[in-house]
């Protein structure tokens, strides 16, 4: 299973990214949860410094940016 995380603190773009996630999860049928991380402290630990972004199992894959639901489906497959 994999495990996607979007960090931001909760502005419009990261709310749109973590809508993006969710979708490209369901369109594609993977298993794969979505988690949002808000804490300043975690999103700084993966040495992200603009938001959103979007880690999948723990690896940072965007930055600074909200990826389309195709751009999301072409890094989960």
């Amino acid at each position: 299973m994999k495990r996607m995380q979007v960090l931001g603190t909760g502005c419009a773009k990261c709310k749109k990214l973590t809508e993006n996630a969710e979708a490209a999860v369901k369109e594609l049928g993977v298993e794969a949860t979505v988690e949002k991380v808000e804490d300043i402290n975690q999103i700084t630990s993966f040495g992200v410094m603009m938001t959103p972004a979007l880690v999948v199992d723990g690896e940072v894959k965007a930055v600074g940016k909200v990826l389309t639901v195709d751009d999301i489906k072409k890094m989960l497959g």
